[in-house]
């Protein structure tokens, strides 16, 4: 964990940082030598590098052209220009926190309005990031881990209960959007002591439909100019700013429940260390105003990835009947006759996780990072960078980069995730929470709830695909398949031993 500066150091820095840090940065003002760097062909004077160009699948349309120019490139958009970087070699620097630290742009700063300060839209220098870290880390501690595990159970009861009902009316499965539903229950039980009631319902929470727009909305602000937005997309900004009333207003009535609770009501949770905890070293606490946002973060952000991931899991497992039959011969010996596996048995769920592993490989459903220069620095031995320069780690094709993955990248193959094949890769290739001090906070708490419904899921059902379904990727900021439904069918306690046997 970081130290903790002072908040007079960390203001003093943030002083003397405040013109770097704000507002858009386009590369040109921060790489001196921008024309190493290719481009797009047929490059439009003041329009960019329009030609072809997707609005609504920006990231997938950055792959197909990083896989044209190479490990490092450049796109432009109206005023807009970024530079991308996926090479293995390259990224590695940029993870280098002694040269680099994260930097808050494109649609994470459109989400600011909303989020603020929270853990995931913090500005480096604004003190409420460390102050939030330091006091909602032990939160993600094993003892926090084992005390959610019985909710996360609960939840995927909740799941099981909704597919044996689909299953037995012959009925496929939505997968996103159940996915979706799961891990918002699971976060909001587990962090804030809140059900939303998702599985009673026929249509999506009220407060799903509101991120997703917020989400898109940041999306989209990342590609229309400012003066054509209510050109394009009339009414957008008004539609936006009902969603982020209602996330808020959602927050505040979570936040006042607990409030009124005190004392009686505690559940030793993220909304109680947020309420009640000081800093260790200054004594400070969170107020009101960054308590909404980070519950707003955690809601949005510890919910909408994990839904994705899962999503793509099963996909990926749907579509592999060897990979799923190994899958669940593993659940079937670790896991034995036992109802419901203890917290301990979930991480000996070992090619399991690989399969999620792997999932997070060709999809990381958070499909980039930033990142900017701490100092003036050359980038590759090559690219001179000018500090609070910075450029966007494109983690997809980082993720398949033929030099580290090998020609095969493209293939879904849970055994690059065997302990020796992680032993020969080097650092920093495999990157789905992103680097740094600034990785995810929640990583530890979303593999076990991933892995942990995963095996459960196995366990209880074979899963088929639509043969004609091919997968599309739905982009609103995170990534997640679109229009995925599987056909579901109930194992029976025979085939269980069968697999357990065949283990």
């Amino acid at each position: 964990m970081a130290r903790t500066q002072s908040r007079e150091t960390q203001a003093e820095a943030g002083a003397e940082r405040a013109t770097v840090i704000k507002g858009f940065r386009s590369a040109r003002l921060g790489w001196p030598e921008l024309h190493r760097i290719p481009h797009p062909p047929r490059r439009i004077p003041l329009l960019g590098d329009i030609a072809g160009a997707s609005v609504r699948s920006p990231v997938q349309d950055s792959m197909r052209i990083g896989r044209e120019l190479g490990p490092i490139f450049r796109r432009k958009a109206f005023e807009k220009e970024i530079v991308f970087v996926w090479g293995a070699d390259l990224a590695a620097e940029l993870a280098d926190e002694s040269r680099f630290a994260k930097h808050v742009g494109l649609g994470v700063a459109n989400l600011r309005p909303l989020a603020g300060d929270g853990l995931f839209t913090a500005y480096n220098h604004e003190p409420n990031w460390q102050l939030a870290h330091d006091i909602l880390a032990p939160g993600f501690s094993r003892a926090a881990m084992e005390g959610y595990h019985p909710l996360m159970l609960d939840v995927a009861r909740q799941l099981a209960a909704h597919w044996d009902e689909r299953s037995r009316a012959g009925d496929d499965v939505d997968v996103p959007g159940d996915m979706t539903k799961l891990t918002l229950e699971t976060i909001a039980r587990t962090g804030f002591g809140h059900d939303f009631g998702s599985f009673e319902r026929s249509r999506p929470h009220p407060f799903v439909t509101a991120m997703v727009g917020a989400l898109s909305y940041a999306q989209r602000r990342n590609t229309v100019p400012p003066l054509l937005g209510p050109l394009l997309q009339p009414g957008a900004a008004k539609r936006n700013a009902a969603d982020r009333a209602y996330l808020d207003g959602t927050v505040d009535k979570v936040v006042e429940a607990r409030r009124k609770a005190g004392a009686t009501g505690a559940h030793g949770d993220l909304l109680d260390r947020m309420l009640e905890t000081a800093h260790p070293t200054t004594g400070e606490r969170l107020s009101a105003e960054n308590i909404r946002r980070q519950v707003v973060t955690f809601l949005v952000a510890g919910h909408e990835t994990t839904s994705g991931a899962l999503s793509f899991a099963l996909h990926y497992l749907s579509r592999n009947p060897g990979v799923m039959a190994r899958a669940q011969a593993e659940v079937a010996e670790v896991w034995g006759d036992v109802e419901e596996p203890a917290y301990e048995q979930v991480a000996r769920l070992r090619y399991v996780r690989r399969v999620l592993d792997e999932s997070l490989r060709l999809w990381p459903t958070a499909p980039a990072f930033a990142r900017e220069a701490l100092h003036d620095t050359t980038l590759g031995g090559v690219h001179p960078m000018n500090k609070g320069a910075w450029a966007l780690v494109l983690i997809m094709l980082l993720h398949r980069d033929p030099s580290v993955w090998g020609e095969d990248a493209e293939v879904f193959d849970p055994d690059r995730f065997e302990p020796k094949a992680v032993r020969g890769r080097p650092p920093h290739v495999f990157k789905p929470f992103g680097t740094g001090a600034r990785a995810c906070i929640g990583r530890q708490f979303a593999l076990h709830e991933a892995t942990l419904v995963l095996g459960l899921l196995l366990r209880r059902y074979d899963f088929s695909a639509d043969p004609d379904y091919r997968l599309r990727v739905a982009e609103r900021l995170t990534l997640m398949p679109s229009g995925l439904r599987l056909h579901l069918t109930r194992r029976s306690p025979a085939a269980r031993t069968a697999a357990a046997v065949g283990a």
